[in-house]
C-alpha cells in the first residue's frame, strides 16, 4: 500500500501534534493554517502548558488522567524543554480542608510539611504548612513548545501553508484532519466555547521552579514559571462565548489570588492579558469523528497540552490502520 497522504487543517497544538505524530510513522502530511503566522489565533498560544494528569484527575473525569500520563513522555521526545520539576497544590492554613479533599480525588502524590515546601520552592518558605508535591508531572512553554513541533515538521520536509483556508470538503487528499477549533462547528454543531482568561506578569521578586496551585476559595489558581522571572497566572473557566478583553473582575480575582501565594506579586510588572475560548463537546472530553475520508480531531477543552498527543496517536491509528472511529467513550471501558 502507498504511504498516505493526509492534510492537515489547522496549526494548534492540536494540529501539529497529528503531524509530528504521523510524520514519525512516515506518513507524507502537510498543515494549512488560515492565520499569517503560527499562534496567531489559535488559543493553544493562550495555554498554560502544565502536564499535569494527576492534578487534573482531582477535579476532572479520571480518563483525562489515564490518557494524559503518556503526554509527558511524548512531549519530552519532541520538545526538549520540558521541564520535569513535579507540581505543588497549596491551600491557605485556614483552607486545609480543602487540600484533603484535593488528596481524596486522585494519586501519585506526596504529603509534604513546611520544610520540604521551603525545599523545593525557598521563596515560599514560612508562607505554608502542608502540600500535595506531585514528582511526575511536568510543564512546558505552550508558545515555544509549539514552535518547536513547527520546526521539526520543517526539518522533515512537511509544509505548514499558513493564510490558507481550508475546507475538509475542499481539500484532495487520501485523508483530512480537521483541527479548526470552534471554526469546525459547520462540522461539529455540538461544540461549544467555554471562555478562560490568563494573565502573564514579570517579577524578579520571586522565585518558582515548577507550577504551584493554590486552591483559592473563589479562583482556583495556578501559576507557572516560564523563566527570567516571567509567570503564567490562571486561569478562569466561563461558560461564555463572548470574544472580548480580560474583565476587570477576573483580572482583579487572579491578582489577589496570586498575592495570597506571595505579596511580592502585588508589585510585578503585567506583561500580558489574554482571553479566548476553548472548543468543548458536551462530556468535557475530545474526540474523532470520522465522516469519510475526514477526521474531525477537536474538543480538547482545558488539556490542550495534555491530550494533543493522545489525540494524534488516535488519528495516526485511524490513518494507517483505515479502523473504526477512535472515540473517547469507547475507549473508555476498554
Amino acid at each position: 500500500m502507498d504511504r498516505p497522504v493526509v492534510t492537515i487543517i489547522g496549526a494548534g497544538v492540536a494540529g501539529l501534534a497529528c503531524a509530528t505524530e504521523l510524520a514519525d510513522r512516515g506518513v507524507t502530511v502537510e498543515v494549512l493554517e488560515r492565520s499569517a503566522r503560527l499562534g496567531e489565533s489559535a488559543c493553544s498560544w493562550m495555554a498554560g502548558g502544565m502536564l499535569a494528569p494527576w492534578c487534573e484527575r482531582a477535579t476532572t473525569d479520571e480518563i483525562v488522567a489515564r490518557l494524559g500520563e503518556p503526554s509527558i513522555d511524548w512531549w519530552r521526545r519532541h520538545h526538549p524543554e520540558t521541564v520535569s520539576q513535579g507540581s505543588l497544590v497549596l491551600t491557605p492554613p485556614r483552607d486545609a480542608a480543602d487540600l484533603t479533599r484535593f488528596a481524596a480525588r486522585t494519586e501519585r502524590y506526596e504529603w509534604i510539611d513546611g520544610d520540604r515546601i521551603a525545599t523545593l520552592e525557598p521563596d515560599l518558605a514560612g508562607r505554608f504548612r502542608r502540600a500535595l508535591f506531585f514528582p511526575d508531572e511536568a510543564h512546558l512553554e505552550p508558545r515555544k513548545a509549539l514552535v518547536s513541533l513547527a520546526a521539526g515538521l520543517e526539518a522533515r520536509g512537511v509544509a505548514i501553508r499558513f493564510g490558507v483556508e481550508g475546507r475538509p470538503s475542499e481539500v484532495d487528499s487520501r485523508f483530512v484532519v480537521d483541527c479548526r477549533g470552534l471554526s469546525a462547528r459547520d462540522a461539529l454543531p455540538e461544540l461549544r466555547g467555554v471562555r478562560g482568561e490568563m494573565l502573564v506578569v514579570r517579577t524578579r521578586d520571586v522565585s518558582l521552579s515548577r507550577p504551584v496551585r493554590l486552591l483559592h476559595p473563589r479562583i482556583p489558581l495556578y501559576i507557572v514559571p516560564r523563566g527570567d522571572g516571567v509567570f503564567m497566572i490562571g486561569a478562569t473557566m466561563i461558560e461564555s462565548e463572548e470574544r472580548r478583553a480580560v474583565s476587570v473582575r477576573s483580572a482583579m480575582e487572579l491578582l489577589n489570588a496570586a498575592y495570597t501565594l506571595h505579596p511580592a506579586f502585588g508589585e510585578a510588572e503585567i506583561v500580558e492579558l489574554g482571553a479566548d475560548l476553548r472548543p468543548t463537546f458536551p462530556d468535557n472530553l475530545p474526540c474523532i469523528r470520522r465522516d469519510g475520508r475526514v477526521l474531525h480531531a477537536n474538543g480538547l477543552f482545558r488539556h490542550g497540552f495534555l491530550l494533543a498527543p493522545w489525540l494524534a496517536r488516535q488519528v495516526a491509528d485511524t490513518v494507517l490502520l483505515e479502523t473504526r472511529d477512535a472515540d473517547i467513550p469507547e475507549r473508555r471501558h476498554a
